[in-house]
């Protein structure tokens, strides 16, 4: 049975919204547990994303910080959307993997999508980050990927034999 391309889009999107929201939570409460305060890879990405296009933030200084602190986050869920699309597609295609294999991939994906523009950026360098860095990326990460495989098995089970 062949799904309607945008019923898996918005499978998709809905895996990569629900996605996001795991990975947020998870995020939130490592902030909670370690007090540790909030990351502003997200804001310096808009900045330098908005200067690398040749695009003005309008407003005075104090305009654009609150512009840039909305636009860090919105950058964060269109990417959590966006990978959310891109493994439903791959499973419209018929790729089924394991809840495991199914959850890290779209974890990865999101994870990628993240910090690929931030790493040609030069916002950040995985290379200089602490074990406590990578940690408190991979699991939020793992949330989004675990939940946005639910999602998307929710949404088109695989056929049984």
């Amino acid at each position: 049975m062949e799904t309607h391309p945008l019923a898996t889009l918005a499978a998709g999107a809905a895996a990569g919204a629900a996605g996001t929201t795991a990975l947020n939570a998870a995020t939130y409460l490592d902030m909670v547990l370690r007090a540790r305060p909030a990351s502003s890879t997200p804001e310096e990405s808009a900045r330098r994303l908005a200067d690398a296009a040749g695009v003005g933030i309008p407003g005075d200084e104090d305009e654009q910080a609150h512009r840039v602190a909305g636009l860090g986050p919105l950058l964060g869920l269109g990417t959590g959307v966006a990978a959310g699309v891109a493994v439903a597609v791959l499973r419209a295609a018929g790729w089924r993997p394991g809840r495991l294999v199914g959850s890290a991939v779209a974890g990865a994906a999101a994870m990628a999508g993240g910090n690929a523009p931030m790493v040609l950026l030069k916002v950040t360098d995985p290379r200089t980050w602490s074990a406590a860095d990578w940690v408190s990326d991979i699991l939020p990460h793992l949330a989004y990927g675990a939940v946005a495989d639910a999602v998307l098995r929710a949404a088109a089970p695989a056929p049984r034999h």
